[in-house]
């Protein structure tokens, strides 16, 4: 049950909570000279794929899964969907010693009935290869729109209304959300979109570094995103929305980019949260992680924030490691 699958049209709302964005139409901006830095992606070694990789793909009925399913599908991936949660060992055991099957994609969704052993069932699971959990989600606006728009029932409780159904699918599947490697908000996207996240996310090459890292600005009056791992306030930053030429522009155009690094507490920010990372990111890589989103908040998500995560990528991605940069609540 999949209504998102029928709505690749759709159109995404100026505001997306994901963390995969647009590319936006005004240039880059020039940010100052970045501190000289020396990451190391592990131990300095190339990161190689694992010999076998098992990602359980789960959530909310109506939040994308079908689609999703089919886009890991397009990578490579060989996909099971609904597979009955005791038999997920066997099927890990299976994927481990199988010459021709090295990366697995499984579909959880609420219909399974035994929900609650699903923390115990990953804990076996990851003895016997790396394994992660995707969860996907939206607002429950959004999920009654798209079953509005689909005509079928919530397949939970198919005799009440949806908003009901949802709320007793949320409550439910809370035992599967709290141990997710990746929380996935699919309100804001087409089915577009959220192929270009999974592809974003779980395309590798050998060789190539494992961990993803996504640097998100967003704006504090809309709420903290879900998916942060690591959350900074930079509020304390001089705010440019208080000088009339930078308020229609965004922390992307070079001269609020400019403005905002010119602060010797920027430059300070900067080089501290360098600093920290040099010092997390080998131990996450080590530790077996595989995603990881750092975000920056200001008051509405437009110029601060935007610069913050805008130059972190940069520097991560000179470090050489996996980088990407998404703008939650930046104007379009």
């Amino acid at each position: 049950m999949d209504p998102m699958a029928s709505r690749s049209t759709a159109k995404p709302s100026t505001r997306a909570k994901s963390s995969t964005a647009k590319k936006n139409a005004q240039p880059a901006a020039e940010s100052t000279p970045s501190k000289s830095i020396h990451l190391k992606p592990g131990d300095g070694t190339p990161a190689v794929i694992a010999s076998g990789e098992l990602v359980v793909l789960t959530g909310l009925s109506g939040a994308g899964k079908l689609s999703a399913l089919k886009a890991f599908e397009d990578l490579g991936f060989y996909a099971v969907d609904n597979l009955p949660l005791e038999l997920i060992p066997q099927f890990a055991d299976l994927v481990k010693s199988s010459r021709d099957i090295t990366r697995a994609v499984l579909g959880v969704d609420v219909r399974e009935g035994q929900i609650e052993k699903f923390p115990a069932i990953l804990q076996q699971v990851r003895k016997v290869l790396p394994t992660s959990v995707v969860y996907l989600e939206a607002s429950t606006d959004v999920l009654v729109r798209r079953y509005s728009e689909t005509r079928r029932p919530h397949p939970l409780r198919r005799d009440e209304l949806v908003t009901d159904s949802i709320a007793a699918e949320r409550k439910r599947m809370e035992t599967i959300r709290n141990v997710a490697d990746v929380l996935l908000d699919t309100s804001k996207f087409n089915v577009h979109e959220l192929r270009a996240h999974i592809n974003a996310q779980f395309s590798r090459t050998e060789g190539e570094q494992t961990l993803l890292i996504s640097t998100m600005s967003f704006g504090f009056k809309n709420g903290v995103p879900a998916e942060a791992d690591l959350v900074f306030d930079v509020r304390f930053l001089p705010n440019p929305h208080f000088i009339q030429e930078f308020r229609p522009l965004t922390g992307r155009d070079a001269t609020v980019a400019k403005y905002v690094m010119d602060f010797p507490q920027t430059k300070e920010f900067l080089d501290r949260t360098t600093d920290m990372l040099e010092f997390l990111l080998p131990h996450y890589v080590k530790e077996g992680k595989s995603y990881l989103t750092i975000a920056f908040g200001c008051t509405g998500g437009q110029h601060r924030s935007v610069a913050m995560a805008e130059e972190i990528k940069k520097r991560l991605t000179h470090a050489g490691y996996r980088a990407k940069v998404s703008h939650r609540d930046m104007p379009r």
